[in-house]
């Protein structure tokens, strides 16, 4: 494909040109979360011809999505938004490499997955997220570009980074400690319009690529802030000042330490799925699914399965090699009790799903 060609309206601006460009194809910039932000912001890098993109997010998509999430259609209902976006993204630019972590990014993984990039895109929708990220480009000393919606108001910053005073803030100088998420719901619990996650996420985008290529003034020590049903905006300055101790963790062994979940109020919900979705993971090769009935109990699952009694399951947690656990009873009452036990093992390691009504449920799509 014609380099020159392809990007023509780069190399011709003042201050940007051919040397800008390089930049922007040898940079590394991961985005976590493939949603309503990250989709603009994936798609106008990609545009830009950014070399190496990191695409971080375990959730599939729904129907909900597609008020705003524009990178996905009705055909990608039900499946990987990583997985569909790469693919959707290497279609519109094949030159580029892209790199997928189809998991919910933790303090037990997020610095390995982190390390690796130049900077970090923060396009996810709850604080536990937030704070796990924050942290861990702290500790990395990574440049972080932060946005959030809320209904009808945005805001994007950029932490990690000195300003021409020298000063650098990160998400903590802004909010130090998190509200509880019932203090602060996300969109899929008081709604956004879907055209501001477009607004923002682009906003988003502006900044890695003034970061990477030099241009411009960055928006470091600032929030910007914008209002969709007044079509204003405005920044804010946030202080530079000392944190307290040990408010962020000083060593990777404190941030893997820290229990994320808990400070913000956030207590294990269980994933129930339905039959359709039960057949779906059969065919996951990363999904394990698990039997917690007692020996000789019928029907017998003729699916490829653990068979661990509930009665033994904190004696079998070794054998929980894959990131998937599928747990499954005759009604779905004993698995609603077996995956306390491996949430409460597991913490957010692993992806569990419990089988709603249990292995009945089944006989008719299997």
């Amino acid at each position: 494909m014609n380099y020159s060609e392809r990007y023509s309206r780069h190399i011709l601006l003042k201050d940007f040109g051919e040397e800008g460009q390089l930049k922007l194809s040898k940079a590394k910039v991961l985005v976590i979360g493939a949603g309503g932000l990250g989709c603009p912001i994936l798609q106008y890098l990609v545009a830009s011809g950014i070399g190496n993109i990191g695409i971080a997010d375990h959730d599939v998509v729904s129907l909900s999505n597609l008020q705003r999430q524009i990178l996905f259609s009705v055909s990608d209902i039900g499946k990987s938004k990583a997985i569909q976006a790469k693919e959707k993204l290497l279609a519109m630019n094949p030159d580029i490499k892209i790199e997928i972590f189809n998991k919910k990014i933790t303090n037990l993984n997020s610095l390995k997955i982190i390390e690796n990039y130049d900077i970090i895109v923060d396009a996810t929708d709850n604080f536990k997220a937030r704070y796990t990220i924050n942290d861990a480009c702290v500790l990395l000393e990574k440049p972080l570009v932060f946005g959030a919606i809320f209904q009808y108001e945005g805001q994007v910053a950029v932490f990690n980074v000195e300003d021409e005073k020298g000063k650098k803030t990160n998400y903590r100088h802004l909010f130090p400690n998190p509200p509880t998420n019932s203090d602060a719901p996300n969109c899929n619990e008081i709604g956004v319009l879907g055209v501001l996650p477009g607004i923002i996420g682009i906003l988003q985008a502006t900044e890695v690529i003034k970061l990477i290529s030099g241009i411009g003034k960055r928006l470091c020590n600032q929030l910007l802030i914008y209002n969709l049903l007044s079509s204003e905006s405005y920044k804010v300055t946030i202080p530079s000042h000392d944190l307290p101790k040990n408010l962020i963790p000083e060593n990777i062994f404190d941030f893997e330490q820290r229990d994320y979940g808990q400070m913000v109020g956030e207590f294990p919900e269980m994933i129930n799925i339905n039959a359709d979705r039960f057949k779906q993971l059969l065919l996951d090769e990363e999904a394990i699914f698990i039997d917690v009935r007692e020996f000789g109990e019928l029907p017998e699952a003729d699916f490829e399965h653990l068979k661990i009694p509930l009665s033994t399951l904190s004696n079998h947690f070794s054998e929980m090699t894959k990131p998937k656990i599928i747990l499954f009873c005759q009604s779905g009452i004993r698995s609603k009790k077996a995956y306390e036990i491996v949430k409460n093992h597991f913490s957010d390691t692993k992806e569990l799903y419990n089988l709603e009504g249990g292995i009945s449920n089944l006989k008719n799509i299997l």
